[in-house]
């Protein structure tokens, strides 16, 4: 966990691939219970620390999360998440490079929770839900390609299942589609960079993580998040 912007109503935090931000099943400490600790030792604060949870990566994605420290950041977060008030840009390796260098996907997601994965479709089923991303292909190395990723909407494993179907699957995310897992168990998926009109004050947040120090992210790194 590292925090790379914090103030009196957020937190933002560089997630590492494999924390969870919400707890789940495992019983693994959450991120938000690692960040109240935090902030009750940092500030010496007595009795319960208020970290409300904004949104979510899962698990196996690294890159930015914010977290609300105070009740009115959080009601007007989520408000701003709801109404697409916020820009998220992510950055995912593939083997495979897509067809156009840039495009719109526009697909249907199902999802089942007896496997906890999702299906895109070019046409609506039943419940299925609309999912809209934008892709740029930002660069390649010698085996893999770097595509930029943003979302319109928010639904579960969206890029991942959306890449997937255009014959793009993440690297090491073999639920969709890749051949091989990552040593460490993650994809090569990651939050690059977040903005957003700060809640309270109003003030323009704009914040990039660093990448990884793996040798395949670190190929790219003097490329900017747009």
């Amino acid at each position: 966990m590292q925090i790379v912007y914090e103030d009196n109503h957020i937190i933002i935090v560089n997630k590492s691939p494999g924390e969870i931000v919400q707890g789940d099943k495992t019983g693994d400490e959450p991120l938000v219970e690692t960040l109240k600790r935090w902030i009750k030792e940092k500030y010496a604060k007595p009795g319960n620390v208020f970290c409300g949870v904004v949104h979510r990566l899962d698990r196996p994605v690294g890159g930015l999360v914010v977290f609300a420290k105070t009740s009115k950041a959080l009601t007007r977060l989520n408000e701003m998440f709801r109404k697409g008030e916020v820009d998220k840009t992510y950055w995912a390796l593939s083997r495979n490079r897509p067809e156009e260098a840039e495009g719109r996907l526009v697909h249907y997601i199902t999802t089942t929770e007896r496997n906890n994965k999702s299906y895109a479709s070019v046409t609506e089923k039943k419940g299925s839900k609309k999912a809209v991303l934008s892709y740029k292909l930002l660069g390649a190395s010698d085996r893999y390609n770097l595509i930029e990723v943003k979302l319109e909407t928010g639904r579960k494993h969206q890029i991942r299942v959306q890449l997937s179907a255009i014959g793009c699957p993440i690297k090491g995310d073999l639920k969709y589609g890749d051949k091989r897992s990552n040593p460490d168990g993650s994809i090569s998926l990651m939050a690059k960079r977040i903005k957003f009109v700060h809640p309270v004050s109003g003030k323009m947040i704009d914040v990039t993580a660093p990448l990884p120090d793996e040798p395949l992210w670190q190929a790219f790194k003097d490329i900017p998040a747009v």
